[in-house]
């Protein structure tokens, strides 16, 4: 059975979609079985994947409005090794058109059930903000990571989006939880990412990755050449940060089946 797996932050610019993207290469790096979906309209994690947003016939709109099946659209990366979902500024109707749809809150689920035995690990990419695409994405999830990095504004945020899942378990997938949070961009000689850090710690325990992911020139450099950082570089910090998460992350799934 796929793990799927919502990366989410209602902030923008914490290292959301360089997270899916490379965590995605790194699993498949371990031999897992990756889909990547794309459910942020800016299509960053397409993009950044090697493939062509305005050039795919068919992407993740056509899907959630029932013109295509998840198999019609679905494409290789092959600089990453794993399967892609792509999405493009089409998804952006898309928010505006579920609303009128009944149960639309399960659309991306029902799709991701036909993956079921196909894949080991379903990442999703969400959007920056909390609309339908975002809920869609935590109803299909088992759970969430979510990216922060460590400034001022940090902790102001993640209360909000705790709210959202907390809502979002009440009322539609009570099975929801919060895989971990990742601390992003991570500069230790900043006494504001270290009190940042601390506080995360203080408050969330286990449930803040022991790995942390450096401020590091590569792995923003890799989306411009279409590659995850882990083909781009590997030997850079932030290819080895993201092997480390998905040793990290794969370590925590075999302790909870054991």
């Amino acid at each position: 059975m796929a793990k799927i797996v919502a990366i989410t932050n209602q902030k923008g610019g914490v290292g959301k979609t360089t997270t899916t993207v490379n965590l995605a290469a790194s699993l498949a790096s371990a031999r897992r079985r990756v889909l990547l979906v794309d459910l942020d309209p800016q299509g960053n994690a397409t993009t950044g994947c090697g493939i062509e947003k305005n050039e795919c016939p068919l992407t993740l709109y056509d899907f959630l409005m029932g013109a295509a099946s998840v198999d019609d659209i679905k494409r290789h990366s092959e600089a990453g090794g794993f399967d892609v979902l792509p999405s493009n500024a089409d998804l952006t109707a898309a928010e505006v058109q579920l609303l009128s749809v009944d149960e639309k809150e399960f659309i991306l689920k029902r799709g991701l059930v036909t993956l079921d035995n196909e894949y080991d690990f379903i990442l999703i990419d969400c959007p920056p903000s909390l609309n339908m695409l975002t809920i869609n994405a935590m109803t299909a999830a088992e759970s969430v990571i979510i990216p922060i990095q460590c400034e001022y504004y940090a902790l102001e945020g993640l209360s909000a989006l705790m709210n959202t899942i907390a809502r979002v378990a009440d009322s539609i997938n009570p099975s929801i939880r919060i895989e971990g949070l990742l601390r992003t961009m991570y500069d230790p000689r900043n006494s504001l990412t270290n009190d940042v850090s601390a506080q995360l710690t203080q408050h969330f325990g286990e449930r803040v990755y022991k790995t942390v992911i450096p401020r590091n020139v590569r792995l923003a450099e890799a989306p411009s050449h279409g590659e995850p950082v882990l083909s781009y570089d590997p030997q850079s910090k932030g290819a080895l940060a993201y092997l480390e998460l998905a040793a990290e992350m794969l370590r925590k799934q075999s302790q909870s089946h054991q």
